[in-house]
């Protein structure tokens, strides 16, 4: 077998290990599909809430973004890319929460942590991923954590976009364009 051959098979078993450990299942919420309403005991600037999808979509759309585990690097990373743009959100009429299965005891601190949240929106406490499970958002082969899935939530309960990639550098901007586009349908 030529050199390079045996390079490609020592590594395959280990990068297809990796794509399978970050891949989260695609979103099968499509849009225009009704999303599961729930409630959940939630942090708002380290101080403990509960969080009704329902109550909150009344005035408007729901950003549901659902991240692995709070307090690691991709996850602290979303959540400081949505407290900066929070007041863009609002603006256009919407409202932002996460929604985590993973690392539940550090929840409270990093909803108050001026890096990640700054108490800007409230993230939510998913024990055993139940809501990440109802909206198709869990790892594949984590399934009682989270993935990075988020989803804009019309107020009649539709499923406006839904997004899912692990790097969490685009959430932010796929949800907020399909919120101005709801807004500018709705004026």
């Amino acid at each position: 077998m030529p050199r390079h051959f045996g390079f490609l098979a020592s590594t395959l078993p280990a990068v297809a290990l990796a794509a399978a450990f970050g891949a989260p299942a695609q979103a099968a919420l499509a849009p225009g599909a009704q999303a599961p309403d729930f409630k959940a005991p939630a942090f708002l600037a380290g101080k403990p809430t509960q969080f009704s999808l329902a109550e909150a979509r009344k005035t408007g759309p729901v950003v549901v973004y659902f991240f692995p585990a709070a307090e690691t690097a991709g996850c602290n990373l979303e959540a400081r890319l949505f407290a900066e743009a929070v007041d863009e959100f609002k603006k256009n009429g919407a409202k932002v929460i996460g929604v985590t299965a993973g690392n539940l005891d550090k929840l409270q601190a990093f909803s108050a942590d001026t890096e990640k949240c700054s108490g800007k929106f409230p993230v939510a406490a998913d024990p055993g991923a139940k809501i990440a499970k109802d909206y198709d958002a869990t790892l594949a082969v984590r399934p009682g954590w989270s993935s990075r899935t988020s989803y804009v939530i019309g107020p009649d309960g539709k499923v406006l976009h839904a997004y899912s990639a692990m790097s969490p550098n685009d959430h932010v901007a796929e949800t907020l364009e399909a919120v101005k586009a709801w807004k500018a349908a709705h004026r």
